[in-house]
């Protein structure tokens, strides 16, 4: 995987300044090209731009998976444990509100994982999740 090509998503916002804090200041994202209506940020290596939508709201619902409402739709990334420790830590400290705190799933199966869900100041839900063995990613249980 490590000549994986970058994804690209553009996705709305109702405030570019909180956008810019959030994914900049927040999360750690360089900002890229942007201009009155959208910015870009390397979202970990892959692309992301948010656009100003007015009134934009990404709340279509939840799923339940392994016990939890897992919030839909949702993106993000697979970090190494010690990057998602540390992720964590600086959004508990930030006094980010969690859709999913911090917490293991599927422990002691295939695809053991990490993960968290938060939302952006626009509502759209992200998922961070690191994998106790990395080559479980795709595992079938």
């Amino acid at each position: 995987m490590a000549d994986m090509p970058p994804f690209h998503l553009a996705f709305p916002v109702d405030d570019l300044d909180a956008a810019r804090h959030f994914y900049g200041d927040l999360l750690g994202c360089s900002e890229g090209r942007s201009s009155e209506r959208w910015i870009d940020f390397d979202f970990f290596g892959h692309q992301i731009v948010t656009h100003l939508v007015e009134g934009a709201r990404a709340d279509a619902g939840a799923n339940p998976v392994d016990g939890h409402g897992v919030p839909v739709p949702h993106f993000g990334v697979v970090l190494a444990p010690q990057a998602w420790r540390a992720l964590a830590e600086r959004l508990e400290e930030a006094g980010v509100t969690f859709v999913i705190a911090p917490t293991t799933r599927f422990a002691g199966q295939p695809g053991e994982q990490s993960t968290m869900f938060f939302r952006d100041p626009a509502g759209n839900a992200l998922e961070f999740k690191a994998f106790a063995d990395p080559s479980m990613l795709f595992a079938r249980g």
